[in-house]
């Protein structure tokens, strides 16, 4: 079964959505509560490229994961700094897809001379944490009850990886 990472583009969009859209209707790994168009992911991935990765899996052909990076702040000082994402279609956990994402936007991230990356993890999320200290993410911040979804609150770390 032939398998690639490859840049995103905005003909990716429907099928990213469908992935993401799962886990903002099941899941606390995102604060989003509504799912997100088609068109409106075009857009991100548009605001996102050329300046930072987007990458997408391909198994067989087809989209079971993504991963992107995005800038940390706004400001100027922040330009050396990103925070990584990754996503993996349900049907296609356990795969090692999300760790084969992850290391491509690390390798793309210090091929554009990015000085470090955050990782933000709605908690309580095993595998993700795991994830992250695989790739030597050292966690650097615990929020307490910064987000509410699903009638409870939801506490948020952050690790981060020099790069």
């Amino acid at each position: 079964m032939p398998r690639m990472i490859r840049s995103a583009t905005t003909d990716d969009a429907e099928v990213i959505c469908a992935i993401y859209n799962h886990y903002v209707m099941n899941s606390i790994v995102t604060f989003e509560e509504t799912p997100v168009s088609t068109d409106d992911m075009a857009e991100r991935i548009s605001d996102v490229l050329p300046s930072l990765p987007w990458l997408v899996f391909e198994s067989a052909g087809r989209v079971v994961g993504y991963a992107y990076a995005s800038a940390w702040k706004s400001r100027c000082a922040y330009r050396f700094a990103a925070e990584s994402t990754v996503y993996v279609a349900p049907e296609a956990t356990g795969a090692r897809i999300g760790t084969q994402l992850y290391e491509a936007i690390i390798v793309e991230l210090r091929a554009r001379s990015l000085h470090s990356v955050i990782g933000g993890v709605a908690l309580p999320n095993a595998a993700s944490v795991s994830l992250h200290e695989k790739f030597g993410f050292e966690k650097v911040a615990h929020f307490k009850q910064v987000g509410w979804k699903f009638e409870r609150w939801i506490d948020v770390g952050y690790w981060e990886l020099m790069l």
